[in-house]
C-alpha cells in the first residue's frame, strides 16, 4: 500500500515536471526547417550534438555529489545588502561616439557603448536565473543600476549561450522592443522567435563567422561550455565568446568557458585587446572543464593579449560552493602576481575605457 502510494506520487511529480518542461515558455523552443539545418550542417555539430574543440567531460553526477555542501557550506552569499549604483535616467544620453564605455549590471550582463552604438551583452536582468522564481537563487540585490523600462534603445544584443544566467525570458520579453538586432550562436534563435523575437531580428552565429555591424566587427569565437534549457537538451544550440572590434578599441567578451589553448588562438588571430570580460565565478574542481578557476581567468587574459580584464560571472547570484567574494579576491592576488592590469567595478559603475578605471574593493563590508 505504502509504496503504491509513493509510486504514485512520484507518478504524479513527474507527469507535474513534463508538463511545466512542455508548457512553459521559459524553457525556449527548437529550431526547425532551414534554422535546423544549417546547426546539421555545421563542423561544431557532431553525433546530434554540439562539441567542445578540447575533449571535455559535462557529467551530471558531480551535481548530485555536492548537494550537501551546497546547502552547508558558509558564507557563499553576503551577509548585508551590497552596493548598486544607481544611473540618472539620462545617463547613456549624449555619450561621445569617440569614447567606450562599459556598465556592468551584475554577473555577466554589461552594457556596452562603441562608436556610438549601445550593445547589450548576456543581459539577464531578472531576480532568478532559473526557469521558476521557485528553482533558483535570487540576486544578491534585487536592485538593477537603471529599471528595464528606463534603458534606452538598443542597437544590438549579444548572447553567448541559453543557460538561465544568460538568456532571461523575462529580459528579453521586456527589452524585444528597445532592441535593434540580436546575435546569438546557432540554434538559440529558436528560443527568442518562440518569445516573440521577429526572424529578421535574430543573426545565428556558428564558430569564426563575422557579422558587420555599422563598421563595428562582430565575431563569434570558440568557448569551452556547453548548453541546455531544459531535461534532454543539453548541447543542442552553440555557445560562444565574442570578439567586438570598433574604429578604435577591441573587446573581448568570453560568455562561460573551461581554460583551453582557445584563448591562446583567439589572441593571435583577433588580438591584442583594449579590454577583456571573463567569467570568474561559479567554479568548483568537478566541473573545472567548463568553468575557470580565478587564476585561468587571469592565465586566460594574458592568452589573449588584454591590456585591461574585467572578471564577471560573480557578484550576483550564488551558482558555486565558494564564498561569494572568493573570485575576485583569488583574481585579484594572481593579476598582481603576472602583472595583468585588473578593474574591479560595482554593479552600476562604468569603465571609460583609456581613463582612469575603478580599482575599489567594493565586496569588504
Amino acid at each position: 500500500m505504502i509504496l503504491s502510494l509513493i509510486a504514485s506520487l512520484v507518478g504524479v511529480i513527474v507527469l507535474i515536471a513534463i508538463l511545466f518542461i512542455n508548457f512553459s515558455p521559459e524553457f525556449g523552443a527548437k529550431s526547425k526547417g532551414l534554422f535546423k539545418e544549417k546547426i546539421e550542417k555545421s563542423e561544431n555539430f557532431k553525433n546530434g550534438k554540439f562539441q567542445n574543440l578540447t575533449k571535455t567531460v559535462v557529467s551530471t553526477d558531480m551535481k548530485f555529489s555536492t548537494i550537501p555542501e551546497y546547502f552547508t557550506s558558509g558564507n557563499k552569499v553576503p551577509n548585508w545588502s551590497i552596493p548598486v549604483e544607481k544611473l540618472p535616467i539620462d545617463f547613456f544620453d549624449n555619450f561621445s561616439d569617440s569614447l567606450t564605455r562599459l556598465t556592468w549590471f551584475g554577473h555577466s550582463a554589461l552594457l556596452l557603448e562603441i562608436d556610438g552604438k549601445k550593445l547589450f551583452l548576456d543581459p539577464m536582468l531578472g531576480s532568478v536565473p532559473a526557469p521558476h522564481s521557485s528553482l533558483g537563487s535570487k540576486r544578491f540585490n534585487d536592485t538593477l543600476p537603471m529599471a528595464i523600462d528606463d534603458l534606452p534603445n538598443l542597437d544590438a544584443v549579444l548572447i553567448s549561450h541559453d543557460h538561465y544566467d544568460h538568456l532571461d525570458y523575462g529580459s528579453i520579453k521586456k527589452l524585444n522592443h528597445k532592441v535593434g538586432h540580436f546575435y546569438v550562436p546557432i540554434g538559440l534563435g529558436a528560443h527568442l522567435r518562440s518569445w516573440g523575437v521577429a526572424d529578421d531580428k535574430i543573426t545565428e552565429m556558428d564558430w569564426w563567422e563575422k557579422a558587420d555591424f555599422f563598421g563595428i566587427t562582430l565575431v563569434a569565437t570558440p568557448a569551452r561550455h556547453f548548453s541546455g534549457r531544459g531535461i534532454f537538451d543539453r548541447f543542442s544550440t552553440l555557445w560562444c565568446s565574442w570578439v567586438i572590434k570598433g574604429k578604435t578599441k577591441n573587446i573581448f567578451f568570453g560568455g562561460d568557458s573551461g581554460y583551453d589553448t582557445t584563448f591562446s588562438e583567439i589572441g593571435s588571430k583577433f588580438g591584442p585587446f583594449d579590454f577583456a570580460m571573463l567569467e570568474c565565478g561559479q567554479y568548483n574542481e568537478q566541473w573545472a572543464q567548463i568553468h575557470m578557476m580565478p587564476e585561468e581567468t587571469v592565465q586566460a587574459s594574458v592568452d589573449l593579449n588584454s591590456k585591461l580584464l574585467m572578471p564577471i560571472h560573480w557578484g550576483a547570484f550564488k551558482l558555486g560552493l565558494h564564498p561569494w567574494e572568493e573570485p575576485v579576491e583569488r583574481a585579484t592576488k594572481k593579476a598582481a602576481e603576472l602583472n595583468v592590469q585588473l578593474t574591479t567595478p560595482k554593479i552600476g559603475e562604468s569603465i571609460i575605457l583609456g581613463e582612469v578605471v575603478p580599482h575599489s574593493k567594493w565586496w569588504v563590508k
